[in-house]
């Protein structure tokens, strides 16, 4: 009986002790998770790319580079997908922007028509400083610049939107 009894102390000992190892090894893996996490772009960063992008597309629909036009936009929305880990609510918002708000300026891309373009592309302007003061962030307005962000690219290229691999 004493022998049982022994047996199951250290048995209920051993279970305890896998469990708060368990607990244990759980909180540093939480804790790496947070710090990767942290270590990712939140949201200013990325909004960055989106900035030079966005400039640097209307350059190359203007000269007829409609391919670059595309490969921007696309990879435009492509730098805010850090912020789906690192600021949820505010990509969701940036989703809905994209695929709503700015599917104007993508099918004028698409169609390769320079003046609803520009039509859209103001509009969008417009619309990104309307966010921004809403978001708390009305210090940030977005200007159209009188040269694209990257003076390292041959806008003028002549090109389709459909030129740019999936």
């Amino acid at each position: 009986m004493f022998r049982k009894g022994k047996m199951m102390v250290v048995v209920g000992s051993l279970l305890m002790f896998g469990t708060a190892t368990q607990v244990f090894a759980q909180e540093d893996m939480q804790k790496q998770i947070d710090a990767v996490k942290a270590a990712i772009p939140k949201f200013a960063i990325p909004m960055r790319e989106v900035g030079d992008r966005f400039q640097n597309m209307y350059y190359a629909a203007k000269g007829g580079n409609w391919g670059l036009a595309f490969y921007m936009s696309k990879y435009m929305n492509g730098a805010m997908n850090p912020a789906k880990l690192t600021k949820p609510a505010e990509y969701a918002e940036w989703a809905n922007f994209y695929g709503k708000t700015f599917e104007p300026v993508n099918k004028a891309i698409m169609v390769q028509d320079f003046k609803a373009f520009e039509k859209e592309y103001k509009a969008v302007i417009k619309n990104c400083n309307e966010c921004h003061a809403g978001m708390g962030y009305g210090f940030i307005k977005v200007k159209q610049l009188k040269a694209p962000a990257d003076q390292g690219i041959d806008y003028a290229v002549k090109s389709k939107a459909t030129d740019v691999p999936k």
